[in-house]
This record gives C-alpha cells, structure tokens and sequence, in this order.
C-alpha cells in the first residue's frame, strides 16, 4: 500500500461529525473517595463524544463558579439546545442522589436538581433525548422525563435505593466501543445493549460480594413513565409482551448508540432515522402476526424488509 493510499484508507475510518448533543454532568462527590471514580466516568463519556465526533459539554470537573453554579450551568446548555428542538440531545447525570421521602434529587455543587426542573426545561425539546440517570434514588427522574422520542435510564428502581451506584461506571465502559456489550455483533453497542450489559455486570458484583443488591437499574422508553428491568428481556426483545397490548420497552433504546458501526456511519442521520422507523414498523407488525391472515402478514414483512435491505445497499455503494 503506498503512503498516500494509507492516508486515504485511515482518513475513511473517521466518522463524519454527527448532528447529537451530548451534556454529561458530574455531581457532588460527597467523601473523597468518589471524586477519581466520577471523574473517571465523565472522563470515558468524553473520550466516546470525540472518538464519535460528537459535541460535548461537561459540567461539573472545572472548578467551581461561584457566581455561577452548575444547576445555571445546566439550565443553560438545555436552554441553548431547546433553540434547535429538533437535534438530539443526550444529558449524563454521574454522581449522588437522595430522597427525602417527598421529593428525590440529583446532588450538585451548588443547588441540587429535581427531576421536575429538569422535565421543564427540557420540555421545548421535541427531537430524539436521551437521559441517563446514573445517580442514587434516580428512579423519579423516568416518570417526570418520559414523552415520545424519548430513552430514558436509572440506576435505581424506586427512590429508596440510595446507596451509592455502580451502574454508572459499567454503563460508560459499555458505551465507550467495548465489544462485550455488543449483543447483537452488529459493530455497535445500542443504548438497550448498554443498559444490559451494565445491569448484569451490576449483579455479577453483588453476588461474588455475597451482598444484598441495593441498586436495579430501569429503562423507559414507550413514554408511559414506568420503566423495565433488565430481566424483562431475553436477550433484545421484551421476553414477555404487555398485557395491555402497549409497545415494549426497549425499541427506541436499542436503535440509538454513541458510536455507530462502519455501515451505520455510512448512513445519513435522515436515513439512519428512516432506517429506524422501517425497523419499529417491523416490530409492530410481527406483535399483529397472529391477528393477520399469513399470506397478508408475509406480504407486508417482505415489503419492509426488502425496503431495509435497499438502504444498507444504497449506503454500501456510496
């Protein structure tokens, strides 16, 4: 290979910048002892927004501004993303919870944020986001968040889980290109898949410690507000369909990752989203399979399934 093939060929491997915000806030460490560990994780999720060539803010390392604390500093990344609600945006809560009985809250250097501030602010937000919420009693922060086009990730439960959170370190080594978490081997790992991965690593924990679990991890993300555990899956499907005929958590989920795979990167964001609907209509359909004459069912399948295929070949050429 000449020099300047070598050149082009690892020129092809950068991704193209991606049109996704990403904000990942590092909260009050509390003991000592936390600090190297939350910055650890802050440190991974920015090293993942550049290898992925995505624009991102941390609040929360750079000493504290008095005058402005990181509550504003919050307030004003949401505030300057709402001026464009169609991009999306994912926010990274890393650090400490409580809950007081009444009202649960995201420790901070400064004032603490609730989960109502938070769905406030990011209301105007009508594009895909994503909220992952690593903190203890971080369960509220679903219910308050929950809406269409929406992902939405707790380190706990319920907000009596106050203890201090692993999920948070797994989740940002999953999201960072370790191939483990890869589930589905399709060169990227999904949100959906780095929400297993980092609850299974969770109890993997807890049981060779021999001690009570203190932390379940929840995703929501059919906007109804309640979110599921890891266990509901077998494997990325929902293992066992509502009952109420509601979709699953879990479609949107494990549609979205961080770093794309070398087909993925080839696609547009426009058609990556196309690519996405045709999928979640696949879903849907194969939920209605027993409620529709097979021949009418094949039918309606192929069609989608061969308008999939014609975007992986029409990215393939290129």
């Amino acid at each position: 290979m000449t020099a300047a093939a070598g050149t082009l060929a690892a020129a092809e491997l950068v991704p193209a910048p991606r049109d996704l915000r990403v904000l990942v806030v590092m909260g009050a460490e509390g003991a000592a002892e936390y600090k190297p560990r939350f910055e650890k994780e802050a440190d991974s999720w920015k090293k993942a927004c550049e290898k992925a060539r995505v624009a991102c803010e941390v609040v929360g390392v750079s000493p504290e501004q008095k005058e402005k604390p990181d509550l504003s500093l919050m307030k004003q990344w949401v505030e300057t993303a709402a001026k464009s609600p169609d991009q999306p945006v994912w926010v990274v809560l890393i650090g400490h919870g409580t809950f007081d009985g009444r009202e649960a809250k995201f420790n901070l250097r400064g004032p603490d944020l609730t989960p109502q501030e938070l769905a406030t602010w990011m209301k105007p937000l009508v594009g895909e986001v994503a909220v992952i919420q690593t903190a203890s009693s971080s369960a509220p922060f679903l219910k308050s968040l929950a809406g269409a086009k929406r992902v939405l990730i707790s380190a706990t439960k319920s907000a009596d889980e106050v203890f201090y959170t692993r999920f948070g370190q797994f989740f940002a080594e999953a999201v960072s290109g370790s191939p483990e978490p890869d589930l589905d081997q399709d060169g990227q790992v999904s949100l959906l898949e780095a929400f297993l991965w980092a609850s299974k690593q969770v109890d993997r924990f807890f049981a060779t410690e021999g001690r009570l679990a203190t932390e379940h991890a929840l995703l929501e993300d059919n906007g109804d507000g309640v979110g599921s555990r890891a266990d509901a899956f077998d494997g990325l499907r929902f293992a066992k369909a509502p009952a109420d005929g509601k979709i699953p958590d879990g479609q949107v989920a494990k549609q979205w990752s961080l770093l794309l795979s070398p087909d993925d990167a080839l696609m547009t964001e426009e058609v990556r989203k196309h690519r996405d609907e045709l999928e979640r209509s696949v879903e849907a359909l194969r939920a209605k399979k027993g409620a529709m004459a097979a021949d009418v069912y094949y039918a309606e399948l192929e069609k989608l399934l061969l308008e999939i295929a014609k975007i992986y070949e029409t990215a393939g050429d290129s």
